[in-house]
């Protein structure tokens, strides 16, 4: 029996995280589900059309009009489904439109896929990651946010670009919320092994921090309609890639947290073990006093906002 996964919403975002899905080349299947009637259809026949000039055998099946049909029983689900910001708009401005749309697919993917994992990228992204975990009633090491990935990842770009050196002699990370209280850590940032503070002076390393922090918000006033998809999708793919080859990779991701750092009770953006059954365990990295301050205010923070969403 091979490997399926789902990807909810036919947007930018869940289109371009089904290509990167197939590419990999190590799923039987990827559905992509819509409410649009033959927009996923479309877009699953264009993909599979480029299978033999890419050399991939996954197949993709579109499935439009809300329908969940062909995707039951999947082993990963990743939820895009949502709207995306426009300019001037914060992640927060969506809650209650989103959390509509989330619950809904949510209580769809229990019902299809009961065993399945589910990746979460629809913002608020904590929020939603929250409801998600409530509304498929599913153990919460199975329902895990995209975040920190997309935000070190931006900031690795950023770093890299700042030096003039490979993205790949850099190691960044962030932690926290994915959005006003995300957690950069400095501490955890090398370039070629160097510590980042000896090769750029504190104010400079802020200035990236803050850039870092908008970096959404920076693309989404650039296109004007719609938000980034090509960074978050290849980032929601490479999670479910580690699920899907139950891999161990140790990633910062939107994991539930029940006592690391002096924690509990939340989803918080934490590095964490990835496997077939999800979150493996939270792994806990040294910080600053002041960084693991700050990972706690974004604690509290995300906690006040995922109690309102129970709600919705």
């Amino acid at each position: 029996m091979g490997k399926k996964v789902t990807v909810v919403g036919a947007g930018f975002y869940g289109s371009t995280t089904a290509l990167r899905l197939a590419e990999y080349d190590i799923f039987d299947t990827v559905v992509l589900t819509d409410i649009v009637e033959g927009k996923p259809e479309g877009i699953a026949l264009d993909i599979n059309q480029s299978r033999p000039v890419e050399g991939f055998e996954t197949k993709l099946v579109g499935v439009g009009g809300g329908s969940y049909e062909g995707t039951e029983n999947s082993d990963i689900v990743v939820i895009t489904a949502g709207l995306p910001r426009k300019p001037g708009m914060s992640r927060m401005d969506l809650i209650e439109t989103n959390a509509k749309i989330v619950r809904s697919v949510s209580e769809q993917i229990a019902k299809t896929s009961p065993d399945a994992v589910v990746i979460v990228v629809s913002n608020p992204l904590d929020e939603m990651t929250a409801l998600t975990q409530l509304a498929t009633g599913f153990p919460k090491n199975r329902v895990l946010g995209q975040a920190g990935m997309l935000d070190t990842a931006r900031f690795t770009n950023n770093v890299a670009e700042e030096l003039d050196v490979p993205v790949s002699s850099v190691r960044t990370l962030t932690l926290g919320s994915h959005g006003d209280t995300m957690v950069p850590v400095p501490s955890r940032c090398t370039v070629d092994g160097k510590p980042l503070a000896d090769l750029l002076p504190a104010e400079k390393v802020e200035e990236l921090v803050v850039r870092t922090r908008n970096g959404g918000a920076e693309v989404v006033a650039l296109l004007k309609t719609g938000s980034a998809y090509y960074a978050p999708s290849a980032a929601a793919a490479r999670m479910a890639k580690a699920v899907a080859e139950d891999s161990g990779a140790v990633m910062p991701v939107c994991a539930w947290v029940d006592g690391e750092y002096g924690i509990s009770g939340v989803y918080l953006g934490v590095e964490a073990e990835l496997g077939a059954t999800g979150v493996r365990k939270v792994v806990e990295g040294d910080l600053t006093d002041s960084e693991l301050a700050d990972l706690k205010q974004a604690a509290e923070a995300v906690r006040a906002k995922q109690a309102d969403v129970a709600d919705l």
